[in-house]
């Protein structure tokens, strides 16, 4: 897991920011990354990577299976197999 944030992941979130709050936090890319910066968004490399973020953050991971936790608004798909963790 990693706290830099490349274009992709930036994008990402700017683009699907609705996904975990009700209005646009972010106008733009130099917004979105230095959001991230701030609350300390997580990027996973795979599905398991988050499934272990979650288990780290006291989240019992068994009862919640993982395909509801990689739904979790707070988790957004990037596109390339990564994920990007964002805790509002």
């Amino acid at each position: 897991m990693t706290y830099e944030y490349d274009d992709a992941a930036v994008l990402c979130f700017l683009e699907n920011q609705r996904q975990l709050f009700p209005e646009d936090v972010v106008e733009n890319e130099s917004e979105a990354e230095a959001f991230l910066e701030e609350c300390m968004a997580v990027i996973a490399e795979s599905a398991d990577e988050v499934l272990e973020y979650f288990e780290e953050q006291g989240i019992d991971t068994e009862e919640a299976d993982a395909e509801n936790i990689l739904e979790a608004s707070e988790v957004f798909e990037i596109g390339d197999g990564r994920y990007l963790i964002v805790e509002g």
